[in-house]
Formats: C-alpha cells, structure tokens, sequence
C-alpha cells in the first residue's frame, strides 16, 4: 500500500497547497482526483513520488515511512513511477527507443530485459510505429504517450499521472484509458488527475476530489456522482452518461435498482431495441449541455 497520511505542504512564500491529506493506494486501483485548478492535485502526486517533502505528516509505502536520502528515494521510484503533465519535462533522449529504454536500464537491467520491457510498454501505448523516431519530431500527443510508456517500461507497482488525457485526440484518449486498464489488472495501482468527469466516471474504481487543498470527498464513482449537494457546493456537475441514465430510470426505461451505465458502450446497449423512446429521454437530460 502507497499511503500519504495527514499531509500539509507550502510553497515558497507560505503558499499552502495542501492541508492534512489522507490518501491511500492499493494494488490494483484505478483512482482519479478531480478538483479545479490550484486545489493540490498536482503537489499530491509530487509528495507520494517523494519529488517535494510533506512539511507536517508523511508517506509510506507498505507500511514504512519513506527515507529521502539517496537510496530511501531510488527505492520508493523504483516502485512509485510518475508521468508529468508536460512531457517536454521528462523526454530527453534523441530517439523514442532511446527515451523509454533509459529507466529500465538505470534501473540495472540486462540490454535483453531492458528491450523487451520497451517493446512491452511501446506495445501497451500503441506507438511501436514511433520507436525509431526522433522524439523533437513527435507531436505533443505523440510526445505524452511515449513520456508515460517510458514510466510504463520501468513496470512501477504504482504509476502517477498528471492529466494524462490532455493533448490527446479523442481516439488516443480512449487507446490509453483501455492501456491504463490492462496496466491495472496486472495489479499495478494507478492515480490520476484530470479535469475530465466524464472520463473518471467511466474509468476509475474511485473517485477524489480536492477543494481548496483538502480531499472534500473520496469513494466509488457511482455514489459520489449521486451526492448533489456536495456536487453543487465543489461546483461541479455529474458525468453526462450518469445524467443520462438517471432520466432513463426516471423514465421506466431502466430499472428501479442496480448498477448504472458508467461508459458509451454500456449506455448504447442498454437502449438498443428501444431507440425511440430513449431518445426523446436523451434529448431532455442532454437539453443546454455543453461538451
């Protein structure tokens, strides 16, 4: 278990980022944090990969608290791996082979083992076709995708991303969300930030969200998107495909009780054979809303 245990940090200048944040991570999970801009997201990934230091409270990682020595620090990022919002700020080789191979080979890696872990990790990002090119020739897009499987080539029990899905076309969006999953069931626990409600819902075991750099809710999707109260005091709206079931349960076109459609495709299967009457119960939820 990765945990981060009440928490606070400031920036230079007392800037507070975050105060008393209790988080914890279990192998397997697929957990997004949400919050607008400035709420801390960014500062808790950068505390659980030990980049930054709690000033009160601290991080473990199974148990114990984690040294910021020279060897405390290898070991938590041998096992913590995080992939930063802008990936300009972690590629640095001339070509993407270059770029993903360097983590497993700093990690002592054999040249054999250190190769197939980069053809696993380009594999899993659908970019083998970029594996010879020169990382300043690679769009933004193609950039962050090989920034995160150069991380995913290090095989961490925990991986950190920040806003992965931003940049990305709706088709690489949907190519990574399904890599993240495959990535998850191989019991690796996975935390991201995104501004994206639509996205979490659909993806994530667990939803956070941070307010004010607190955590004002943690828990599964489906449960916090009900709560309208807290969704209306953190000033957020609930996923769309959740608005949309709702009116088709208010509707009798689902069922009373029982999970909810959380992607497109469920939703899509849930209306077949009964298109007319779904869609005029669309038109109503969906009535003002703006992607």
């Amino acid at each position: 278990m990765l945990q981060i245990v009440a928490a606070d940090y400031s920036y230079p200048g007392g800037i507070a980022a975050v105060s008393g944040i209790d988080l914890s991570l279990r192998p397997g999970e697929k957990v997004a944090i949400l919050g607008p801009n400035g709420a801390g997201k960014t500062t808790l990934l950068t505390l659980l990969n030990g980049t930054i230091r709690p000033d009160r409270g601290c991080v473990r990682l199974d148990g114990q608290e984690i040294r910021y020595d020279k060897a405390g620090l290898r070991h938590l990022r041998r096992q913590v791996g995080l992939v930063l919002q802008d990936p300009d700020d972690q590629l640095f080789a001339a070509s993407v082979f270059e770029d993903v191979s360097f983590g497993p080979l700093n990690l002592g890696l054999a040249p054999d083992a250190a190769r197939a872990q980069v053809d696993a990790a380009l594999a899993a990002m659908r970019i083998e076709d970029l594996r010879d090119r020169p990382t300043h020739m690679l769009s933004f897009g193609q950039r962050k995708l090989v920034a995160i499987a150069g991380i995913v080539a290090m095989q961490p029990r925990y991986l950190l991303l920040d806003e992965p899905s931003a940049g990305l076309d709706p088709f690489s969006v949907s190519h990574l969300m399904a890599a993240l999953r495959r990535i998850a069931g191989q019991e690796t626990a996975i935390l991201l930030t995104t501004h994206d409600i639509d996205m979490a819902y659909g993806w994530a075991d667990r939803v956070v969200i941070f307010g004010e750099g607190r955590i004002a809710c943690d828990g599964a999707p489906e449960d916090i998107f009900a709560d309208t109260a807290l969704l209306q005091r953190l000033h957020m709206r609930p996923p769309l495909i959740w608005e949309i079931a709702q009116a088709m349960r208010a509707a009798g076109l689902l069922p009373a009780s029982g999970p909810l459609p959380r992607t497109r495709r469920d939703l899509l299967q849930l209306i077949n054979g009964q298109e007319p009457a779904a869609v005029a119960v669309i038109e109503k939820a969906t009535a003002g809303f703006s992607a």
